[in-house]
């Protein structure tokens, strides 16, 4: 303001201090324009210092405190140090965070999740999981900061907050005129060709082959590895690069259960691939399980855990696994529970998926219940509930108190939740006509001794045992328990298994292998219905060893079987097992007035599965 002043005191003088001239004097117009000039000059000088002062008053008075700045940075993006979680030294990793006192409890939840003593890594983890009252940038903190440990446990906690988890790094880039399904032919050609049974060599060719989607829509079908009850699928034409693609992941799937191919994967991208895949089909679930499938079993070798994580992959299952839909669920399930080795000492190879708990529980289990599925049968699909009683909904949730498409996982799961449910998948095939892999069909001995390994790698035995089963399931599980009782190793198998539910399990064999066998020339029959054959030898003797083993060991036996005809297509009508051939000799034999198909598929929870939950009670 006295700025101010003084340009107008000045002003006043230059027009006061001149006489009054004459005007005709010649020097006249000479002093106007300098006292014009002066004016001009005075007015110019003190317009320019009264803008300084005011910006730099105005600059004062809106400058913050840049330590107040950096504190509320800090809250969002945290730094840390890339340290093996066996190197840091708990008692003072946060020491010398500076921290507000509303943040202590979060860091010293951090802390505690990094201490020696695992019963305070498990608590801290729930803690955190049972945080649901934090602010944004506290969940950041969690998830910027935790060891891959921490983080893991967070992903198969029931109730922890999705802001736990990080999204995925960003992907690398294509190749210039590349598209990810040239990418993953070029991943599968990478991987070697050592290790491999003959009928995936086969495969593995033929998926490299196929180099156009035009001749990938020639095909008019493609064999599919088991996992997703898909034995043959024909409509892959009308989507031909959804056909190279399911193609050449059926094949990884099988070089996946490799554990020195896990490394070429990994080594070779594919983690990245797969994640790309991932999105790209998130309305294609079938090609989703197969990559699960895939980092499943890469999860099996510990040494590829680091990589996994960092790849981003911890936070996509930890998505899936929340998810109303439980085939996707039990896919995540299984790959998350075998990169948790914090709490899962056990190893779920493909084919064997934990229907309950899929997440960390502090319930006590006190039991094993295993469903074995038969032909054609499936890990999820042969246990839904009937398809009569189906309600479909517009949303994504089912409501399962009224139809669920795996009612171990819903119902049972629910009314017993001390049981560990596991579900099993094995490959199956009724004709040769379908099965266009040039190697001899596996036998039952073959798989019960496959599945017997599996099962016993996760944990099966350690605990009381139940086995569920249907159809050539029940024959398998015969066939697994003759064998456990004769090698020491697997003595615990026998020692704990209490009991056993078949599902029209043709003991003394089955019409369809006879009807099969009578046309043998149209059908061509694979192996495993002319094990059913009732003058099969193998079969017989089964029987007769299992029943006397069985009496032997006072296991206690529950009998179902069909009263009603299955239709095989729309032109064959069979009574598949007669109630001769699904009468053990042992426990009570109960008729139901089914088809072969829906005898473990019941309409209503309260139907004739009462029986079943009793047997597993017992």
């Amino acid at each position: 303001m006295s700025l101010g002043a003084y340009c107008v005191i000045c002003c006043r003088r230059i027009g006061t201090s001149a006489p009054r001239l004459r005007s005709h004097m010649p020097w006249r117009n000479s002093q106007n324009i300098r006292n014009i000039i002066r004016l001009t000059g005075s007015l110019i000088l003190g317009g320019s210092l009264f803008l300084t002062y005011e910006v730099l008053a105005l600059k004062k008075s809106v400058t913050l405190d840049t330590q107040v700045v950096e504190r509320e940075k800090m809250k969002s993006y945290i730094y840390v140090h890339t340290v093996p979680a066996d190197k840091v030294e708990s008692h003072d990793s946060f020491s010398t965070v500076d921290i507000e006192d509303h943040d202590c409890a979060v860091w010293l939840l951090l802390r505690k999740s990094r201490e020696d003593t695992k019963a305070s890594r498990l608590e801290a983890v729930r803690e955190m999981s049972e945080a649901h009252h934090w602010h944004d940038y506290q969940y950041r903190i969690i998830a910027q900061a935790c060891d891959p440990r921490t983080l893991i446990g967070l992903a198969r906690s029931k109730e922890s907050d999705r802001r736990f988890f990080l999204p995925p790094p960003p992907l690398p880039s294509l190749k210039e005129d590349s598209s990810t399904e040239e990418e993953l032919r070029r991943l599968l050609a990478s991987l070697p060709q050592t290790e491999l049974d003959e009928c995936l060599q086969y495969f593995t060719s033929l998926a490299l082959s196929e180099s156009s989607q035009s001749l990938a829509a020639q095909k008019g079908g493609l064999w599919c590895f088991g996992g997703n009850g898909l034995p043959y699928a024909e409509s892959f034409g009308e989507v031909p690069s959804a056909t190279v693609e399911m193609f050449c992941l059926e094949a990884i799937v099988k070089h996946s259960e490799i554990p020195s191919h896990c490394d070429h994967i990994e080594a070779g991208g594919g983690l990245q691939l797969l994640q790309r895949l991932f999105r790209l089909h998130k309305d294609c679930p079938t090609v989703q399980r197969s990559i699960m499938r895939i980092i499943g079993n890469m999860a099996l070798n510990e040494r590829l855990h680091p990589a996994i994580v960092r790849s981003g992959w911890v936070s996509m299952l930890a998505d899936v696994l929340k998810s109303y839909h439980i085939m996707e669920a039990s896919h995540a399930a299984r790959a998350l529970a075998n990169l948790d080795r914090e709490t899962v000492c056990e190893k779920y190879e493909d084919g064997v998926y934990v229907l309950h708990p899929q997440c960390r529980t502090s319930q006590p289990i006190k039991a094993d219940v295993l469903f074995i599925h038969g032909l054609m049968g499936a890990a999820f699909k042969t246990w839904r509930q009937h398809d009569s009683e189906r309600v479909l909904t517009e949303s994504a949730e089912v409501d399962e108190n009224r139809y669920t498409t795996c009612w171990p996982k819903t119902w049972l799961a629910k009314d017993c939740p001390a049981l560990r449910i596991i579900s099993v998948e094995y490959d199956t095939s009724l004709s040769d006509w379908r099965a266009r892999c040039p190697m001899e069909r596996k036998s039952i001995a073959f798989r019960s001794n496959e599945l017997l390994s599996k099962l016993r790698a996760a944990g099966v035995g350690d605990r009381p045992v139940i086995w569920i089963s249907h159809s050539m399931g029940g024959l398998l599980v015969k066939k697994m328990l003759l064998e456990a009782s004769r090698n020491p190793e697997l003595s615990t198998i026998i020692n704990n298994t209490r009991g056993m539910i078949f599902y029209s399990v043709p003991h003394h064999g089955s019409r369809l292998a006879e009807y099969s066998v009578n046309i043998r020339y149209l059908l061509f029959p694979s192996l495993e219905v002319k094990e059913l054959s009732k003058d099969s030898p193998a079969l017989k003797a089964l029987h007769d060893d299992f029943v006397e083993f069985a009496k032997d060991k006072n296991f206690q036996v529950l009998n179902f079987v069909e009263t009603k005809p299955t239709f095989i297509g729309s032109m064959i009508k069979l009574h598949i097992v007669p109630v001769e051939s699904a009468d053990l000799g042992i426990g009570d034999l109960i008729p139901v007035d089914v088809n072969h198909l829906d005898i473990c598929k019941p309409k209503t929870k309260d139907a004739f599965f009462v029986s079943t939950y009793s047997t597993v009670h017992l």
